[in-house]
């Protein structure tokens, strides 16, 4: 038992309505009854959350800096904002003063990891009757084994507070301070990973939840051996697993949702020493110009019709019409509107969402330059490499003229949720991949014949033959050639692709100069993020090599 964990028991012993572990329908109901939600048309509720709380806050997502963990947290992240313990002491206060003044308190008792093994128990101590139904979805219940768990004796506490907002006074010079008007950010998401609680004050977006509860997941594993990964994974009629790894916008979701293959998640795994296992009970997608006949299932999933106490999907920030409908291609709020639901939701899912150890990771990346590849066998070292850079290209905007596509690098392909030094994600991922054999594939959904504004998205369609051939190792069996700039070893042929010209870049281009111009661009970018960012980190030397320019 830490220090805080009496005082916590102690406001919820006082309290005089604390609801635990309500049962799915009367969350549904209470969401509704207490006005955070309203029943849209198809029985799915839609809420709206404050302008600044459409997406996440890095500047306002802080951990504390405490000796026990200190050497174990990447302080030269940007996304490890540090705090004294002192500050959290005084964000825990405001917590329970705030949580003991409300009418009601909501308290759930879940888990997170489907191996029960290592799955981390979790209770949410919140005010809100919606941001317990998004726990209700998104964390799993549960189960009878629970005391197998390594992390049995050590749970994880959240309080959430979405709706309040922090004194400015009281952390003037504490917390952030907002550029624009000078005074201190309101807002805090808190993490206390030696005491084991978390604090989310003003956030009301649902995903601040998420993604702090799986950050302490990607925390906790790697301690342990294990390999927490932000990907996708699903499995074949035999039993294959295939990881797909890529930032918003290259595909994760869609290209991991397969009619011939069972679904693990979307999102959140560990690779165990026994497999791979789902974080989560649900998904957390995005909903802006969803199309249901391209992404049939996520849509049937958050609007097919039910009554409203056995629908619970919650659709955040979404346009809704009078009639109850929505637009998804309204964007005027955000364009990171999304839709909770649980995992049963889909059709072709895996129960439990354990498989085996992978055979093929497809890493993906929408590459607005137009110069790497559609796809792209990895040796271990390029894999290495590729997993820790998590490339991939930004538009600024699409309304006049042509942007310049902006280099994105998220370490991991999920750098804000993975705080640990990048050497121990680095090493435990190059280990597993040699011991288990496992084919990595660089697949690029983004641009061919010419940068953004110039040349053309690659083709869906060519992109899911180009996974199905590496998911089947059909792609294990052709020639390859390498390329200059980046060293990648191309397919010169690949099933499913009819035209063998589109699997090199720099054939799909009619100005060679140009492209190769542009790929020396990017390589240099490449080699100026890795040298400002990972150099003298204790890396392999052989992933360094891997860096393009050197």
């Amino acid at each position: 038992m830490n220090q805080f964990t009496p005082r916590i028991e102690e406001v919820l012993k006082k309290h005089p309505d604390v609801q635990h572990n309500l049962p799915r329908r009367q969350l549904i109901a209470e969401a509704v009854s207490r006005r955070e939600a309203l029943v849209a048309k198809c029985g799915c509720l839609a809420t709206w959350t404050p302008a600044d709380s459409t997406g996440r806050s890095p500047e306002d997502t802080v951990t504390v800096l405490r000796p026990e963990s200190e050497g174990t947290i990447d302080w030269c992240s940007p996304n490890n904002l540090p705090i004294t313990p002192e500050t959290f002491s005084l964000l825990f206060a405001d917590a329970l003063e705030r949580l003991s003044s409300k009418n009601r308190l909501y308290y759930l008792n879940r888990v997170v990891g489907a191996d029960v093994r290592y799955a981390l128990p979790l209770r949410v101590i919140t005010d809100r009757a919606l941001h317990a139904l998004f726990c209700d979805n998104m964390f799993l219940p549960v189960p009878e084994d629970i005391h197998l768990s390594v992390f049995y004796q050590h749970p994880f506490t959240l309080l959430a507070l979405p709706y309040d907002r922090l004194t400015e006074e009281k952390y003037a010079g504490r917390l952030r301070r907002i550029p624009k008007t000078g005074k201190t950010s309101a807002m805090a998401i808190a993490l206390d990973y030696d005491n084991r609680i978390g604090i989310v004050f003003g956030s009301a977006y649902c995903g601040t939840i998420k993604k702090l509860v799986f950050t302490v997941m990607n925390y906790l594993l790697p301690e342990i051996n294990i390999l927490p990964l932000h990907c996708a994974a699903n499995e074949g009629e035999s039993g294959d697993i295939a990881l797909f790894l890529g930032l918003s916008g290259t595909g994760k979701t869609t290209l991991s949702t397969d009619p011939a293959r069972k679904l693990l998640g979307d999102d959140e795994h560990g690779w165990y020493d026994d497999g791979i296992a789902n974080f989560e009970n649900g998904c957390y997608a995005k909903l802006i110009n969803l199309n249901p006949e391209k992404e049939p299932d996520i849509y049937n999933a958050c609007f097919h019709d039910a009554e409203y106490l056995e629908h619970g999907a919650i659709v955040e920030n979404a346009l809704v019409y009078p009639d109850g409908t929505f637009d998804l291609a309204d964007s005027r709020l955000t364009e990171n509107s999304r839709g909770s639901y649980p995992l049963t939701f889909l059709k072709n899912i895996k129960t439990p969402a354990i498989g085996e150890h992978p055979q093929t990771i497809i890493f993906l990346t929408a590459d607005a330059n137009g110069v790497l590849p559609p796809v792209a066998k990895l040796t271990r070292e390029q894999a290495m490499f590729w997993f820790l850079m998590g490339y991939t290209s930004k538009l600024a905007g699409t309304e006049t003229g042509i942007v310049e596509p902006k280099s994105t690098f998220s370490r991991f392909f999920g750098q804000p949720f993975m705080p640990r030094k990048p050497e121990n994600y680095t090493r435990l991922f190059g280990e597993k991949i040699q011991r288990h054999g496992t084919a990595v594939y660089l697949v690029n959904t983004g641009w061919t014949a010419g940068p953004y504004g110039t040349g053309r998205r690659i083709d869906i369609t060519l992109t899911r033959e180009i996974v199905r051939a590496a998911i089947s190792g059909a792609l294990k069996n052709v020639d390859y050639e390498t390329e200059p700039f980046f060293r990648l070893q191309i397919p010169r042929s690949c099933p499913g692709v009819l035209d063998p010209i589109l699997l090199n870049p720099k054939n799909t281009w009619q100005d060679k100069n140009a492209y190769e111009e542009r790929a020396k661009k990017l390589a240099l970018e490449f080699k100026n993020h890795f040298q400002r960012v990972f150099e003298g980190r204790g890396l392999d030397p052989a992933v360094c090599q891997a860096c393009p320019g050197r």
